[in-house]
Protein backbone atom coordinates (compact mmCIF):
# COMPACT_ATOMS: atom_id res chain seq x y z
CA UNK A 1 0.00 0.00 0.00
CA UNK A 2 1.22 3.48 -0.85
CA UNK A 3 -0.04 6.49 1.05
CA UNK A 4 -0.65 9.67 -0.89
CA UNK A 5 -1.00 12.74 1.29
CA UNK A 6 -4.35 14.52 1.03
CA UNK A 7 -5.40 18.03 2.13
CA UNK A 8 -8.46 17.07 4.17
CA UNK A 9 -8.85 20.47 5.85
CA UNK A 10 -5.73 22.49 5.11
CA UNK A 11 -7.35 25.65 6.47
CA UNK A 12 -7.34 24.19 9.99
CA UNK A 13 -5.30 26.49 12.24
CA UNK A 14 -2.24 25.20 14.11
CA UNK A 15 -4.15 25.13 17.40
CA UNK A 16 -6.90 22.99 15.84
CA UNK A 17 -10.61 23.60 15.63
CA UNK A 18 -13.60 22.04 17.39
CA UNK A 19 -15.28 19.11 15.68
CA UNK A 20 -19.02 19.45 15.37
CA UNK A 21 -20.08 15.83 15.28
CA UNK A 22 -23.22 14.68 16.99
CA UNK A 23 -23.11 11.08 18.12
CA UNK A 24 -20.68 8.42 16.98
CA UNK A 25 -19.95 8.46 13.28
CA UNK A 26 -19.71 5.49 10.94
CA UNK A 27 -15.92 5.27 11.23
CA UNK A 28 -16.10 5.45 15.02
CA UNK A 29 -18.62 2.60 15.09
CA UNK A 30 -16.57 0.45 12.69
CA UNK A 31 -13.36 0.92 14.69
CA UNK A 32 -15.13 0.09 17.91
CA UNK A 33 -16.74 -2.98 16.32
CA UNK A 34 -13.30 -4.19 15.19
CA UNK A 35 -11.96 -3.75 18.72
CA UNK A 36 -9.55 -1.00 17.72
CA UNK A 37 -8.74 1.69 20.27
CA UNK A 38 -10.38 4.95 19.36
CA UNK A 39 -10.81 8.14 21.38
CA UNK A 40 -13.66 10.56 21.03
CA UNK A 41 -11.95 13.51 19.39
CA UNK A 42 -13.36 16.92 20.18
CA UNK A 43 -10.87 18.76 17.91
CA UNK A 44 -9.49 18.39 14.40
CA UNK A 45 -5.87 19.31 13.86
CA UNK A 46 -3.83 20.42 10.89
CA UNK A 47 -1.87 17.45 9.52
CA UNK A 48 0.35 19.29 7.03
CA UNK A 49 3.61 18.96 9.01
CA UNK A 50 2.80 15.33 9.81
CA UNK A 51 2.38 14.70 6.10
CA UNK A 52 5.75 16.26 5.34
CA UNK A 53 7.43 14.14 8.01
CA UNK A 54 5.61 11.07 6.68
CA UNK A 55 7.21 11.60 3.27
CA UNK A 56 10.61 11.86 4.95
CA UNK A 57 9.98 8.77 7.09
CA UNK A 58 8.95 6.85 3.97
CA UNK A 59 12.23 7.80 2.31
CA UNK A 60 14.07 6.61 5.43
CA UNK A 61 12.32 3.22 5.27
CA UNK A 62 10.27 3.89 8.43
CA UNK A 63 7.10 5.26 6.85
CA UNK A 64 4.79 2.61 8.24
CA UNK A 65 6.18 2.97 11.78
CA UNK A 66 5.82 6.75 11.65
CA UNK A 67 2.33 6.61 10.14
CA UNK A 68 1.21 4.20 12.86
CA UNK A 69 2.63 6.45 15.58
CA UNK A 70 0.88 9.52 14.14
CA UNK A 71 -2.41 7.68 13.61
CA UNK A 72 -2.29 6.52 17.24
CA UNK A 73 -1.50 10.06 18.41
CA UNK A 74 -4.44 11.50 16.47
CA UNK A 75 -7.10 8.80 16.74
CA UNK A 76 -6.29 7.18 20.09
CA UNK A 77 -4.49 9.82 22.14
CA UNK A 78 -6.39 12.74 20.52
CA UNK A 79 -3.33 15.01 20.61
CA UNK A 80 -2.53 17.91 18.31
CA UNK A 81 -0.42 16.46 15.49
CA UNK A 82 0.06 19.99 14.15
CA UNK A 83 2.57 20.69 16.93
CA UNK A 84 6.19 19.98 16.03
CA UNK A 85 7.01 18.70 19.54
CA UNK A 86 4.19 16.12 19.28
CA UNK A 87 5.48 15.01 15.88
CA UNK A 88 9.06 14.74 17.12
CA UNK A 89 7.87 12.38 19.88
CA UNK A 90 6.31 10.21 17.15
CA UNK A 91 9.55 10.36 15.17
CA UNK A 92 11.36 8.95 18.19
CA UNK A 93 8.69 6.24 18.65
CA UNK A 94 9.19 5.25 15.01
CA UNK A 95 12.93 4.85 15.53
CA UNK A 96 13.94 7.82 13.40
CA UNK A 97 16.59 10.44 14.21
CA UNK A 98 14.90 13.33 16.00
CA UNK A 99 17.47 16.01 15.10
CA UNK A 100 17.21 15.18 11.41
CA UNK A 101 13.40 15.35 11.67
CA UNK A 102 13.70 18.74 13.34
CA UNK A 103 15.73 19.97 10.32
CA UNK A 104 13.17 18.47 7.91
CA UNK A 105 10.45 20.45 9.69
CA UNK A 106 12.38 23.73 9.94
CA UNK A 107 13.60 23.58 6.31
CA UNK A 108 10.24 22.23 5.04
CA UNK A 109 12.28 19.73 3.02
CA UNK A 110 9.26 17.69 1.91
CA UNK A 111 6.85 20.56 1.33
CA UNK A 112 6.97 20.12 -2.45
CA UNK A 113 6.49 16.35 -2.21
CA UNK A 114 3.28 16.91 -0.25
CA UNK A 115 2.19 19.63 -2.70
CA UNK A 116 2.71 17.08 -5.49
CA UNK A 117 0.57 14.53 -3.64
CA UNK A 118 -2.17 17.10 -3.13
CA UNK A 119 -2.10 17.94 -6.84
CA UNK A 120 -2.25 14.22 -7.72
CA UNK A 121 -5.33 13.80 -5.50
CA UNK A 122 -6.96 16.77 -7.19
CA UNK A 123 -6.21 15.41 -10.67
CA UNK A 124 -7.66 12.00 -9.73
CA UNK A 125 -10.82 13.59 -8.34
CA UNK A 126 -10.16 12.41 -4.79
CA UNK A 127 -12.31 14.44 -2.42
CA UNK A 128 -12.36 12.44 0.82
CA UNK A 129 -10.30 10.13 2.98
CA UNK A 130 -9.81 7.35 2.98
CA UNK A 131 -9.95 6.73 -0.76
CA UNK A 132 -8.61 3.45 -2.09
CA UNK A 133 -7.64 3.30 -5.77
CA UNK A 134 -6.70 0.14 -7.66
CA UNK A 135 -6.58 -0.29 -11.44
CA UNK A 136 -9.15 2.41 -12.13
CA UNK A 137 -11.52 1.26 -9.37
CA UNK A 138 -12.14 3.25 -6.21
CA UNK A 139 -13.69 3.02 -2.77
CA UNK A 140 -14.33 6.21 -0.84
CA UNK A 141 -14.80 6.14 2.89
CA UNK A 142 -14.29 3.63 5.64
CA UNK A 143 -15.45 0.23 4.50
CA UNK A 144 -15.35 -3.26 5.99
CA UNK A 145 -12.40 -5.50 5.18
CA UNK A 146 -14.54 -7.62 2.84
CA UNK A 147 -15.27 -4.62 0.64
CA UNK A 148 -11.56 -3.76 0.40
CA UNK A 149 -10.77 -7.38 -0.42
CA UNK A 150 -13.36 -7.26 -3.21
CA UNK A 151 -11.70 -4.10 -4.59
CA UNK A 152 -8.27 -5.70 -4.89
CA UNK A 153 -9.76 -8.88 -6.32
CA UNK A 154 -11.72 -6.92 -8.93
CA UNK A 155 -8.53 -5.00 -9.70
CA UNK A 156 -6.78 -8.24 -10.57
CA UNK A 157 -5.13 -9.44 -7.38
CA UNK A 158 -6.60 -12.94 -7.69
CA UNK A 159 -5.33 -13.23 -11.25
CA UNK A 160 -1.85 -12.15 -10.18
CA UNK A 161 -1.79 -14.59 -7.24
CA UNK A 162 -3.01 -17.44 -9.45
CA UNK A 163 -0.34 -16.66 -12.05
CA UNK A 164 2.36 -16.63 -9.36
CA UNK A 165 1.22 -20.05 -8.10
CA UNK A 166 1.31 -21.56 -11.62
Amino acid sequence: MVFTQFPLHPETPAEGKPRHVSGPGRVDAMLTQEGLPFAERKFSYNSRLAQELAKWAEREGRGEAFDNAVFRAYFVDAVNIGKPEVLLQRVEEAGLPVEEARRVLSDRTFQQAVNDDWQRCHSLGVSAVPTYLAEGLAIVGAEPYERLERLVTEAGAARLMAAADA
